[in-house]
């Protein structure tokens, strides 16, 4: 159901509680998500975005109950992956003519996805839109996180900042704003949101909030596309940004790894104990990449200043799970952390050589060429990782 977000903005979104994955399998999402969609009545009746297309039908019959659709006089995309643009079909279907205000390139990727000739409206940083009470002005925010993104700011009410993807968390809630909900579990999905989508874009980020913070624009409320609306100081999730975007990192060491027959989980165990022996302030976490959550592997990477990754030499390779983890811990970008490798091997142990290199690949500072054990690790061999984990602690 609609739901008043002051007297002339009304959200007409998609709360998804089951959703459970995300960008296919990508993206972990146990608190489910919303698909946020804003209709302005000020002088002109606005649109911003729409919800994901498995919800077109639902998200048009409803808005047929909160508004006349022919009195919509115009479309704002704000970004057009389809989990914004989905239901656009179902809807120009009965207002084929309404303009859609969008980037250039934002054009491109609806006309990419939909083949349709729709009324499509050009806009730039800087162009505005006037209404009665206040006036939209569109911000270009490129790989925020797609090349067509921008923002809409809107003037009246103490100022609202409609921002698609950016601020944004993955948290399905029957409340619309931040303070109302947990507020660990709010910016722990926020964290998560930016360290698995939004981190590898960092540059572009910090430029664009420091751009838009640069214009002094009155800041009431700012409106992500998925999650809660940020309104008890919303400028605390912009200095978030600012610090995620500037090579994050806590006092913090994540042991990535995946075992076989328990030699390699050995291993990370004792190089814990010897990092804690050297750093006991140093927060240690293990992670079980073959058990734990990718995402939340990856957040808890993120949040870290220093990273070890560890896995049995299988097949002249590593494990699948590991794999896969040092591919996504790639993808991000990440800067300013240190790193290397560990496992155990039965004949050939090129594992942790091919580990190293995949970190320093990645961007990560390797400081070690790494620990090997052969077969079972003894009471001799575990001391030696202990010592390897303090020796580590000393060159973080």
């Amino acid at each position: 159901m609609a739901k008043k977000i002051n007297d002339k903005i009304t959200w007409v979104g998609k709360v998804d509680w089951e959703l459970k994955s995300f960008h296919g399998n990508e993206l972990s999402t146990r608190h489910g998500s919303s698909y946020n969609s804003y209709l302005i009545r000020d002088g002109k009746t606005v649109l911003i975005d729409t919800v994901w297309l498995p919800y077109d039908k639902e998200f048009v019959s409803r808005l047929k109950e909160e508004v006349d659709l022919s009195s919509i006089d115009c479309i704002v995309m704000n970004h057009n992956e389809t989990d914004h643009s989905g239901a656009l079909p179902e809807l120009m279907r009965e207002i084929p003519d309404t303009p859609i205000y969008c980037t250039k390139k934002g054009e491109a990727i609806i006309r990419g996805h939909y083949h349709q000739d729709w009324n499509f409206v050009n806009v730039k940083t800087g162009d505005k839109l006037e209404l009665a009470g206040g006036t939209l002005t569109f911000i270009e925010a490129p790989m925020l996180h797609w090349p067509d993104t921008m923002f809409t700011y809107w003037s009246g009410d103490g100022g609202i900042l409609f921002s698609n993807d950016g601020f944004g968390q993955h948290l399905a809630s029957e409340s619309l704003f931040d303070d109302e909900v947990d507020r660990d579990i709010l910016f722990h999905e926020a964290e998560k949101y930016y360290a698995n989508i939004l981190n590898t874009y960092s540059p572009m980020v910090a430029r664009k909030v420091k751009e838009i913070l640069g214009m002094n624009l009155p800041l009431e409320l700012i409106c992500p596309s998925h999650g809660v609306i940020w309104r008890k100081e919303p400028v605390s999730i912009v200095e978030k940004y600012l610090q995620w975007a500037d090579s994050y990192q806590e006092d913090q060491v994540t042991i990535v790894y995946d075992t076989m027959w328990q030699s390699t989980r050995k291993m990370a165990q004792a190089i814990a104990c010897g990092i804690r022996e050297a750093a006991p302030s140093t927060t240690v976490k293990l992670m079980n990449a073959a058990k734990d959550d990718k995402n939340d592997i990856l957040t808890e990477v993120f949040h870290s200043k220093a990273v070890l990754v560890g896995s049995p030499t299988i097949n002249f390779g590593v494990s699948y799970a590991i794999a896969g983890i040092l591919e996504m811990v790639h993808g991000l970008r990440l800067k300013g952390k240190k790193a290397a490798a560990f496992g155990s091997y039965g004949w050939s142990g090129e594992g942790v050589k091919m580990m190293s290199e995949s970190l320093s690949g990645a961007g990560l500072e390797v400081v070690d060429d790494g620990l090997r054990m052969l077969w079972v690790p003894d009471d001799a061999a575990l001391k030696e990782c202990v010592n390897w984990g303090r020796q580590f602690a000393e060159k973080i």
